[in-house]
């Protein structure tokens, strides 16, 4: 059992490098199934859930060469379709990308049905609904979504109820060598979108209008392997970039793409946070008081939700009455509870989270509840005078590379310990 020990109370400062895009890597990873061939991926965060990914199609069958700590060579040739073992599958929601890149491959699949973290019921009827416009027969059955095209895959058009970016990525997937021309409507349009589309065109596909409303895929009889570095990560970057803000810290953020972070830095600004932009890097310093602000999570290039839990961490400390609306996912304030126990005044109605700024906050013990939770408890540690220790820490290793040593890097007192159900046995 580990846990993450802060004390809290120092500004940070100096420069933090930020790794590949978690949201882009799964699907980049797992959709180098469909090549058939020798794919090197480089850029590639450090996480459990790229770990995680890379046994998945271990265990199917590919042969996993580390070149670097951030490249990996993936053989698919070898694999074998509807291997994955539904214990892995179930513990992450990108596995539902193992649907499409075996249904494009293979023109059959077999998957069990996708886990993740805990924001109740994550239904996949959007990607059903893409396989079947493509020719699929899919059922859901005991734990498992299987799905077969036993005369091919054909093009389609896929008009999505709701922007879905899993959706997206699977029909994508799906699509790549399908006979004919697929045109996806409602489209997802996120950067890690984009970063797949451009992946599958480096293998040989053929995808237009990736980051717009409507993707045209004109089917390829197939695919072949290639070299691809991931985008930077834009969520790591706007964490730490919260963390500055919280901390009254001044940090050089550096491997970004300051576009992706538009809404983010508006937010934070708004705030009264100063923000400079650079080629590939931001500066983010903040002296005065934080000031209350309103946000509503959105699709791309709104506000993103899976930096919701993080902006309130923020919004605790802000002079003032801040109001934070979901609109994305469901069931993502638990975090909430969790700042209450270090002395935050918030409430949560319906979709809207309300935080009553200025209240004094304090170390205390808590638990990061999801991937995004845990980031949000580490900025409110990090803000306050006194120790603050995080249980459940396994879900920030999902999503963030070395959290402990970049923090160090700039200033924070973080401490990773383990611990028995008695004592602490080690410290990193």
């Amino acid at each position: 059992m580990e846990k993450l020990i802060i004390n809290g109370g120092t500004p940070l400062r100096g420069k933090v490098q930020i790794s590949g895009m978690k949201n882009a890597a799964l699907p980049i990873v797992v959709a180098s199934l469909l090549t058939n061939d020798v794919c090197v991926i480089e850029n590639l965060p450090s996480i459990s859930d790229v770990t995680l990914t890379l046994t998945i199609l271990e265990k199917m069958g590919c042969r996993i060469r580390m070149l670097t700590r951030d490249r990996v060579e993936i053989d698919s040739r070898p694999a074998v379709c509807g291997s994955s073992p539904v214990e892995l599958v179930s513990k992450m929601r990108g596995s539902t990308y193992l649907l499409g890149a075996e249904l494009g491959r293979w023109h059959r699949t077999k998957v069990g049905y996708p886990g993740g973290c805990d924001f109740g019921v994550r239904a996949i009827d959007q990607h059903i609904k893409a396989f079947e416009a493509l020719g699929a027969e899919v059922s859901v059955d005991k734990g498992c979504v299987t799905a077969a095209a036993p005369r091919g895959l054909h093009g389609s058009s896929i008009y999505f109820d709701l922007v879905t970016v899993g959706g997206t990525v699977n029909a994508m997937l799906a699509s790549v060598m399908a006979k004919g021309t697929t045109v996806i409507e409602n489209a997802a349009h996120e950067p890690h979108i984009v970063d797949t589309a451009n992946f599958l065109n480096t293998c040989g596909a053929r995808i237009t209008g990736a980051g717009t409303d409507t993707i045209k895929v004109r089917g390829v009889e197939k695919l072949h392997g290639c070299s691809y570095a991931i985008i930077p990560d834009m969520i790591e970057a706007g964490t730490y970039m919260c963390a500055a803000a919280a901390t009254s810290g001044a940090l050089v953020i550096s491997n970004v793409i300051p576009k992706h972070l538009e809404s983010i830095s508006a937010k934070l600004e708004e705030m009264g946070v100063l923000i400079e932009e650079y080629d590939d890097s931001v500066y983010v310093t903040r002296s005065g008081p934080l000031n209350r602000v309103n946000v509503k999570t959105l699709p791309y290039p709104g506000f993103p939700t899976d930096m919701q839990p993080q902006m309130g961490a923020l919004m605790c400390l802000a002079e003032g009455t801040s109001y934070l609306n979901e609109t994305v996912i469901e069931n993502r304030f638990k975090y909430t509870n969790e700042l209450q126990k270090m002395g935050a005044s918030v409430r949560v109605v319906g979709h809207t989270a309300i935080f009553d700024g200025g209240a004094p906050l304090s170390g205390a013990k808590v638990r990061a509840v999801d991937l995004r939770a845990g980031a949000a408890m580490v900025i409110a540690a990090l803000a306050v005078r006194g120790i603050t220790e995080i249980s459940e820490i396994d879900h920030i290793d999902r999503g963030y590379e070395d959290l402990v040593g970049k923090l160090r890097a700039v200033g924070a007192d973080i401490r990773l310990v383990v611990y028995n159900d008695t004592q602490m046995l080690d410290e990193a």
